[in-house]
C-alpha cells in the first residue's frame, strides 16, 4: 500500500485515509454486506435456540 501511494499520479491530501481505503478499513457499505449480517445474526439466534433445546432434551434423557 505504501507502494501504491508513493507511485501515485496525483497525491492524497490525506495520506492516512489513502490507507485506510486500500486496506479496506473504511470500506462503503455494500448492501450484500448488510445482508449477510442480518443472516448471521439470525444465524446465532437459532443457534442459541437450538443449544437451549438441545440442553432440554439432555436434561430429558439423563431422567429417564
Amino acid at each position: 500500500v505504501l507502494v501504491a501511494l508513493y507511485e501515485e499520479p496525483e497525491k492524497p491530501n490525506s495520506a492516512l485515509d489513502f490507507l485506510k481505503h486500500h486496506l479496506g478499513a473504511s470500506a462503503p457499505e455494500n448492501p450484500e454486506l448488510e445482508a449477510l449480517r442480518l443472516e448471521l445474526a439470525e444465524m446465532k439466534e437459532k443457534y442459541e435456540a437450538v443449544l437451549e433445546e438441545n440442553k432440554t432434551l439432555k436434561s430429558k434423557v439423563k431422567v429417564y
